[in-house]
């Protein structure tokens, strides 16, 4: 019996420790976020805007550009700027951070409160969709929103254009093999 109570005691202790160290990164996780949601009526107002990366803005003029993209190596690099602008690609596993539920809630609870604070500052602003509308901020939204798409559509052609020229991941699906040990 006491060979299992030394254990548990143990286990229960650190288990608490990591909930405590998960709040306390929830809550500055809300502190450095509160500046950005409180000011996002000054999105409404046009006054403040999404910066929009190079790569997107490339990827919005051009989606099936292959200039310069005739290697393996070439492919990936450019797939890796879109994932770098992006965030992984579908294809792509969850990230294994090694981090606990604990940190995950905190993450959550976090987002969820940042989410009700930029929430309640834009919702203050009487007739925000005319303001947005005639500010230009609806149309700014529409086009980043436009440039993360044709982003994704580029990601997707090249890594498909990967996997015709037989290239290891990342210029290829996460999931594909390459046939022969020689890449072009």
């Amino acid at each position: 019996m006491k060979r299992f109570f030394l254990p548990a005691l143990l286990s229960l202790a650190l288990t608490g420790c990591n909930a405590g160290r998960s709040a306390m990164g929830g809550a500055e996780q809300v502190g450095a976020g509160f500046a950005a949601a409180a000011t996002a009526p000054l999105e409404d107002f046009n006054l403040r805007r999404q910066i929009i990366p190079t790569v997107l803005l490339q990827a919005q003029a051009n989606p099936y550009d292959l200039r310069n993209l005739n290697q393996c190596t070439t492919i990936g690099a450019e797939v890796a700027r879109l994932n770098e602008a992006l965030g992984p690609d579908t294809d792509e596993p969850p990230r294994q951070d090694g981090s606990f539920l604990s940190e995950r809630a905190a993450d959550a609870a976090a987002k969820a409160a940042l989410d009700a604070i930029r929430g309640t500052a834009t919702d203050f602003i009487p007739g925000r969709s005319w303001i947005r509308r005639l500010s230009g901020a609806e149309q700014h939204s529409k086009h980043v929103q436009s440039a993360i798409q044709s982003g994704r559509m580029r990601r997707a052609f090249l890594k498909g254009m990967g996997m015709q020229r037989n290239c290891a991941p990342p210029a290829a699906p996460s999931w594909f093999r390459p046939t022969v040990r020689s890449q072009r």
